[in-house]
């Protein structure tokens, strides 16, 4: 796995094959994936802690996702993800697929 371009409190890898990617992320308050993009792949958030913040431009959203909420962003899509709450840690799944996968940073 490449080494991220951010640090956040914990990245976990759960599981990589080729095309497929889960990670369980834990983000502490006000930390955030910056703002990026990928050329083939979808990023599907699934919150298991505390409140998801997702942002995206063209379309622009601001959502926020709460425990059993998902939310999935689609590839060439600027996004990125942030701890949405006021206290406390926010814990999500990633599943990112199916291709290969790119981190482009803006």
């Amino acid at each position: 796995m490449a080494s991220p371009h951010y640090t956040v409190k914990n990245i976990e890898l759960v599981a990589e094959a080729k095309d497929l990617r889960a990670q369980l992320f834990t983000l502490a308050p006000g930390e955030e994936i910056p703002w990026h993009w990928h050329s083939h792949i979808t990023d599907r958030f699934y919150c298991l802690f505390g409140t998801l913040r997702i942002e995206t431009r063209a379309p622009r959203a601001d959502e926020r996702i709460t425990v059993g909420g998902s939310y999935a962003v689609p590839p060439k899509t600027a996004h990125r993800a942030s701890n949405g709450g006021d206290h406390g840690d926010c814990r999500f799944l990633l599943l990112q697929g199916v291709g290969a996968y790119d981190f482009n940073k803006i």
